[in-house]
């Protein structure tokens, strides 16, 4: 995303939309890649409603995040770019209130990586973790990223919520 600064993500966050829906896949590489053909699409509160029940200290992914919704929807998967837009939508949205606060950023990315996309970037979601208790650690030397360390043992049950 760009302009962060000019959107209004509480309004996106909101906005009418043809979901929850499945829809059948028929491009067999994406049936192979995903495991099946129904693919389900969630709309983005409910994203925030599962992130806002992830509880101090500890962790979820996105992929965490999309599997459980494919599960609870008797589909093969969740769309992955949709998911991904709208878990950056609540990030930013939260951001942009002043109360009713979505702890984004223990929402991470695929192996526990740190997203670059959230308010801030990545600073403010290093500083909001270690916070927390948890340890980030720097991997690569030209294309760095950063991860929670052990983040395993730090992930939430997303079953246990709800």
């Amino acid at each position: 995303m760009a302009n962060e600064d000019k959107k209004d993500f509480n309004a996106m966050l909101h906005k009418e939309t043809d979901m929850p829906k499945i829809q059948r896949v028929t491009d067999q590489k994406t049936v192979e890649r995903y495991g099946g053909e129904r693919m389900f699409f969630a709309p983005a509160p409910t994203y925030v409603a599962i992130m806002k029940k992830i509880p101090e200290g500890k962790l979820t992914t996105v992929v965490d995040i999309r599997e459980y919704l494919a599960k609870e929807n008797q589909a093969d998967f969740t769309e992955p770019m949709t998911a991904g837009i709208f878990v950056s939508i609540s990030a930013w949205a939260s951001h942009q209130r002043d109360t009713d606060k979505t702890p984004y950023w223990r929402t991470l990315k695929t192996k526990g990586e740190l997203n670059p996309k959230y308010p801030g970037g990545i600073e403010v979601q290093k500083e909001l973790l270690q916070a927390e208790g948890h340890q980030i650690v720097q991997k690569g030397r030209k294309n760095i990223r950063y991860y929670v360390e052990n983040y395993e043992a730090a992930l939430v049950d997303l079953y246990t919520l709800f």
